[in-house]
């Protein structure tokens, strides 16, 4: 079993408890680093819209193993071969973006799983040197694989999707949902069919066990979103969370010199 076992993880949403995650798009291992010893449930390692590439995703995982963060990568796209060289990495799981159907889904997972359930190569380089145990026998077990829900095709199309077999779970990705939607790129939206379609999935997929993931902009609207019964919140980006807080102290500033 690995080190950063995700069975910790699947403990707390199996008893109902929202758990928080960190979401890193600045490819350096110091932050994420840092990020792993803020206090959060787990990461992500963003290398969709994140500037990050394999090698600093690589370092990145490095990073985060000393305080036995469960750490995800978000793939840059749902081709197999990335997916399978990222859990080679030691990827505790990985997030695949634009799943718009059950063929997607398909595809996404059977690159996660090992025969007979899917068609992932025998290769996992950095994650069998980081196991506590042989990596084999709980590979599955300890891989969660989860695909984002951002369109109005994924909603048409959910339930075939989230009967996938081998799926952990979702990510719902709000702003991408937003813009299917005919609306501007809202990430804590407040509009009443874009609440009433994320609480679908949630619905959907706490009916077939699967556990659901929410990117939000801060506390605030996770909080609401913890209510509604989603398991996972990303409450800070890097990039957002340095930008606010560089502002925030110039202002502090220029208010106290007068």
């Amino acid at each position: 079993m690995p080190k950063r076992s995700i069975q910790r993880l699947l403990g707390e949403w199996r008893k109902q408890r929202t758990t928080t995650n960190a979401w890193l798009t600045i490819p350096n291992g110091f932050v994420a680093e840092m990020a792993s010893r803020a206090g959060f449930d787990s990461i992500c390692v963003d290398m969709q819209h994140g500037l990050i590439d394999f090698t600093q995703a690589l370092s990145m995982l490095q990073a985060t193993l000393a305080k036995d963060v469960p750490t995800f990568v978000r793939a840059p796209w749902n081709e197999p071969s990335i997916l399978m060289r990222l859990l080679d990495a030691g990827a505790d799981g990985v997030i695949v973006p634009m799943v718009d159907n059950a063929e997607q889904a398909e595809v996404a997972v059977s690159a996660c799983r090992y025969p007979p359930r899917g068609k992932r190569s025998s290769g996992p380089m950095r994650a069998a040197l980081v196991a506590e145990e042989p990596y084999f026998p709980d590979a599955d077990a300890n891989c969660l694989v989860f695909v984002m829900i951002e369109s109005t095709a994924a909603l048409e199309n959910l339930e075939p999707i989230l009967d996938t077999p081998g799926l952990s779970g979702v990510y719902i990705g709000p702003a991408d949902l937003s813009l299917s939607m005919g609306f501007p790129p809202e990430t804590d939206c407040t509009r009443p069919e874009h609440q009433a379609a994320i609480k679908r999935v949630i619905d959907e997929c706490h009916k077939r066990s699967l556990f659901v993931g929410l990117h939000t902009a801060g506390p605030p609207f996770a909080r609401l979103a913890a209510g509604w019964g989603v398991d996972l919140v990303t409450i800070a980006t890097d990039s957002s969370s340095l930008k606010m807080e560089l502002a925030r102290r110039v202002a502090e500033y220029a208010k106290l010199a007068g």
